[in-house]
């Protein structure tokens, strides 16, 4: 498990590690002040991972497209 504060992750990295928290835990063969702290990290993972993707698909979202389909730059996204 890693130190790296969750809020400085990339997306692949909380995926990545989200997936070493599950593997151990589903493996059980850690103590249980471990598993309990495996899962702490990991619903922070999850967390991370869910920000992450809402703001990739913010950002599609706010792609414009011209009458022929091409990208010709990014509309505001209400709320940022």
């Amino acid at each position: 498990m890693s130190d790296t504060p969750v809020d400085s992750l990339s997306f692949e990295q909380a995926m990545a590690e989200l997936e070493q928290v599950v593997g151990k835990l589903e493996r059980g063969d850690v103590a249980l002040e471990e598993s309990i702290a495996l899962y702490e990290r990991g619903a922070l993972l999850k967390k991370r991972c869910e920000t992450k993707l809402k703001e990739a698909e913010e950002k599609v979202a706010a792609i414009t497209l011209d009458g022929d389909g091409n990208p010709t730059g990014l509309k505001p996204v209400e709320g940022m």
